[in-house]
């Protein structure tokens, strides 16, 4: 891959793979890392991430609100590009959380990312 072959003004080096993502699927990992990274894991950045992992453990109708808090809060500090409509928690496979947010871009464009916890 090459500079010249990106064509997207918002990139980043995809994750668990080779190649970059660009635009939409670009937005869908910046909120992923926001979300999985704890507060204070990136020594150069230690405000960056969210504080979802201190609620990993609650019972899910005392972590509920909680995470959905979270989750805003940081997309809103850490991906400027999307406005948050709204995000749901629930029980996944066991042993897992999935967030599911509902986002939307300046122009009316919706999408939604889930991220496994």
């Amino acid at each position: 891959m090459n500079l010249k072959d990106i064509s997207s003004l918002h990139w980043q080096t995809a994750l668990g793979g080779d190649g970059i993502v660009e635009n939409i699927d670009d937005i869908h990992q910046a909120i992923a890392i926001i979300l999985r990274t704890p507060q204070g894991a990136d020594p150069l950045r230690p405000e960056f991430g969210s504080k979802l992992h201190d609620y990993i453990d609650s019972p899910i109708h005392r972590a509920r609100p909680h995470v959905v808090r979270e989750s805003v809060e940081a997309i809103a500090r850490w991906e400027p590009r999307v406005t948050v409509e709204r995000v749901s928690f629930e029980l996944g496979e066991p042993g897992q959380a999935l967030v599911k947010v509902f986002w939307r871009l300046p122009d009316g464009f919706t999408d939604q990312t889930a991220v496994s916890l």
